[in-house]
């Protein structure tokens, strides 16, 4: 059956610092509220309690899932919400063991004792479940159950999709074939039939408007990380490396903006290693932003957000064009490469490791790149596989169930893979190509089930049990 996922499906406003655990369990909690609404029992709820399984359990702490799903439940809005004042608010609510459900029914909740950590039990439909309990006036009970299966997006338990995820495109795609297939037989580029498809939903000028917006919050998180100092929150007392780096790649050249700073950049040249240390530069700046429950671009993820911005500002600064129409294209053609894997495998860690979210966004940055630079669809498509392959099999082992160590570097590395394989396959001839993006796709979601769980977001692996640091040593 065919699904259709938008270019806003993939890239979403949200806080850090994590999609699956942060903006999916706060757009659960909103839901959940907006249920009470339609079915008239807001007034009614007593008392709610949640109860986080599986990955959300075991990371939930690190990844802020409490704080997110009390958010949510305050009714607040994760793309607009004052990112400055989220501790403040979260302690309110536990001072005074009050939460205002919806934005308007005030109940009695404590934190520490309405929000339950099952971390030994896990769903069987995803690992990333939750679920609200509420009691009414009259002592009866209500519970709705959800899943954050990856990138911000959420499933209702025994909920069919709603309709507008079974919109009627002109180019139907579900597969790299169906997309290529498209390309062939239109002549258009990937970023066309992309763009096309979105006219199903709302205008060109729309759509086109939407996704500068997109690109303006991305850059922000760039400078933001660029220009702020100071120790990431969570415990491990992890030190911003960005203001550093940025400081020292650009010197004593003043900025007081976005615009003087990327110009102060492009003065620098374009030797090699200056271009590589900043593109580190971009990747850490969003990702250290992310870390601290800042506003970010799920990319396709919250964990894997650095990539495409530090590569799209790496086109920028150093391939010499800054055109608007190049950074719609740009971000077009990513989206389609992620929806892609979303529909073939999957974007969530906890499903299949990191390989899922830092090597898809690679991925999506890569098919990107290689669009902007003058590839054709074959060569977009090829650029898609290589940066993929070399990511089959990584893991996810978050130290200290904090999207910190490895996921800040991360971004990093899958951003200079993503250049790489853009130009390995502007250099290649795909018709010689032995593995297609749909079989790579078809590889990693196979090595997905096959990961021990260990591996997936549980902390229960890999480094995280290499350094053992809880949040209650730290």
């Amino acid at each position: 059956m065919h699904h259709s996922i938008s270019v806003f499906d993939m890239f979403k406003i949200g806080v850090g610092p994590s999609s699956s655990h942060t903006l999916g369990p706060w757009k659960a909690g909103r839901q959940f509220c907006q249920f009470l609404v339609e079915q008239e029992l807001m007034l009614k709820v007593r008392s709610v309690r949640i109860i986080l399984y599986g990955s959300l359990a075991k990371t939930g702490k690190g990844h802020g899932t409490d704080i997110a799903v009390q958010l949510g439940l305050s009714g607040e809005d994760p793309v607009s919400f004052e990112v400055e004042i989220i501790d403040e608010r979260i302690r309110g609510i536990a001072a005074r063991k009050r939460l205002v459900l919806g934005g308007f029914h005030e109940i009695q909740f404590d934190p520490k004792m309405d929000i339950e950590f099952l971390t030994t039990e896990s769903m069987p439909y995803h690992p990333n479940g939750l679920s609200f309990l509420a009691e009414m006036d009259n002592g009866e009970h209500l519970a709705q159950t959800y899943y954050s299966v990856g990138g911000g997006f959420i499933e209702q338990e025994n909920q069919q999709p709603d309709n507008s995820a079974q919109t009627e495109l002109p180019f139907p795609i579900n597969t790299a074939k169906d997309l290529l297939h498209w390309c062939m037989k239109t002549g258009m580029s990937v970023s066309e039939v992309v763009l096309e498809n979105e006219t199903s939903w709302r205008t060109e000028a729309e759509t086109k408007e939407g996704i500068l917006h997109i690109w303006s919050v991305m850059k922000q998180s760039i400078y933001l990380g660029c220009n702020t100092e100071g120790i990431l929150p969570g415990g491990l007392h992890v030190r911003r490396r960005a203001k550093d780096l940025n400081h020292r790649l650009i010197g004593a050249t003043p900025y007081k903006n976005h615009q003087e700073w990327q110009a102060a950049i492009a003065k620098g040249g374009k030797d090699f290693r200056y271009t590589i240390d900043w593109v580190s530069c971009f990747a850490l700046a969003v990702n250290e932003q992310n870390a601290s429950f800042g506003r970010v671009v799920t990319a396709p993820t919250n964990g894997a957000a650095g990539v495409i911005p530090a590569v799209l500002q790496y086109f920028i600064s150093f391939c010499d064009d800054n055109a608007e129409g190049k950074v719609i294209q740009f971000l077009l053609t990513a989206a389609e490469i992620g929806s892609i894997f979303k529909k073939g495998a999957t974007i969530s860690a906890a499903m299949g490791g990191c390989q899922a979210e830092i090597g898809v966004s690679s991925a999506m940055a890569a098919a990107a790149l290689c669009e902007c630079l003058g590839g054709t669809q074959r060569q977009v498509l090829m650029a898609a596989e290589i940066a993929m392959e070399h990511h089959l099999g990584l893991t996810c082992d978050p130290i200290g169930g904090l999207v910190q160590i490895p996921c800040i570097e991360r971004n990093s590395m899958g951003a200079i893979k993503a250049i790489t394989a853009a130009q390995l396959a502007l250099q290649s001839a795909p018709d010689f190509a032995k593995v297609s993006l749909d079989a790579v796709i078809n590889t990693m979601w196979e090595t997905a089930r096959d990961m021990s769980s260990k591996y997936k977001e549980t902390s229960d692996g890999g480094l995280a049990q290499q350094i053992p640091l809880s949040l209650s040593e730290c």
